[in-house]
């Protein structure tokens, strides 16, 4: 468990991947969060724990309409009232798509409001434009967040078998209290095994 003073967990989660893609990692993010979409791409995938599937580029263009990394500009135009991240009233997610496979990006709608044909839409853009732009800033994650553990020290360890011992004899855990003493055993046969071996000449 982590956690970085000032930084959510999908700044941390972002500067993360970030890091073991640049050390050659493939990195698979387990959630179903839509704002973390926004990460998904070459060496990075998602995996969703509720519906046991992979979210890669393609399961993010049927969510949103539009690639991973137009995903934070499609988010500040449609908004997302459970994280209180306000949008443009009366754009949804296919209006949202459909916008910005024409203008390319959240800007590149807003510098180009007068080519929006419906009178209604085009208002609702220019009269709103700053809180999309707040809504992108907001929806936005930082992968240059301060890390409180480095990678390295991330990486999987052998379990010591006292501790676990201890820890699951603590919590009644009998089934696992068996499993690791059987492993315990085992490992110290095979460890007088290998010295015996060692010994002959």
């Amino acid at each position: 468990c982590l956690e970085q003073d000032g930084y959510e967990a999908d700044d941390l989660i972002a500067t993360y991947a970030r890091l073991a893609r640049q050390a050659g990692e493939e990195v698979v993010i387990v959630s179903s969060d839509k704002d973390l979409m926004q990460l998904v791409r070459n060496g990075v995938r998602m995996w969703d724990p509720l519906k046991q599937r992979e979210i890669g580029r393609e399961a993010v263009m049927e969510r949103f309409g539009v690639g991973p990394e137009l995903v934070r500009d499609a988010l500040a135009l449609i908004g997302d009232a459970s994280d209180n991240v306000p949008g443009v009233p009366g754009i949804g997610p296919k209006t949202a798509a459909q916008l910005l496979q024409e203008h390319g990006s959240l800007e590149g709608l807003l510098a180009n409001l007068a080519a929006i044909r419906q009178p209604k839409r085009r208002e609702a853009l220019e009269q709103n434009a700053e809180r999309a732009r707040l809504a992108y800033r907001l929806v936005g994650l930082d992968d240059r967040a301060p890390l409180p553990i480095a990678l390295d020290d991330l990486a999987r360890k052998a379990p010591d078998p006292q501790k676990l011992l201890a820890f699951f004899q603590a919590n009644g855990f009998r089934s696992l209290v068996a499993r690791v003493e059987q492993v315990a055993e085992a490992a110290a046969d095979a460890r007088t095994r290998a010295d015996g071996a060692g010994g002959r000449p």
